[in-house]
């Protein structure tokens, strides 16, 4: 069994998915549009390039979203994507990386179980909780 994360974007998926590709060194394993499928009929006319499905592979994980039509695309909330790192320098890197443009919830910083934690909602409105632990 596998469980992944499954984004839901307002029409930004594709610039998302290739901001986490890159960021996170994965790899775009799918983009397909609406248009060209069965769902293109149920989405306006200018929503056909927008995706319909997306998957980033990164290390042992696997990344999975879509852009929602604007009557039913909700903000992202009541969850975050949770990331753990070896090296607290990775763990900054990606914290930084994903903190520009976006919203600070808790800085990065050394916690009582990490060398490494902080919280922060990137640019495309995806909760994000960076950590490294502490040896045990």
């Amino acid at each position: 069994m596998q469980i992944n994360t499954y984004l839901v974007f307002d029409g930004r998926c594709k610039e998302a998915f290739e901001f986490y590709a890159k960021v996170f060194g994965g790899t775009i394993r799918a983009m397909i549009p609406h248009g060209g499928t069965p769902a293109a009929q149920f989405v306006p006319d200018n929503w056909q390039e927008k995706v319909m499905h997306a998957e980033v592979t990164v290390a042992n994980g696997v990344l999975m979203g879509s852009d929602a039509p604007p009557d039913h695309y909700r903000a992202m909330a009541g969850f975050s994507v949770s990331v753990q790192v070896e090296q607290p320098a990775e763990a900054d890197r990606l914290y930084n990386a994903l903190a520009e443009d976006g919203k600070q919830s808790m800085p990065i910083q050394e916690t009582f179980w990490a060398q490494r934690f902080g919280m922060v909602t990137d640019r495309f409105g995806t909760p994000w909780m960076i950590n490294c632990m502490k040896p045990m």
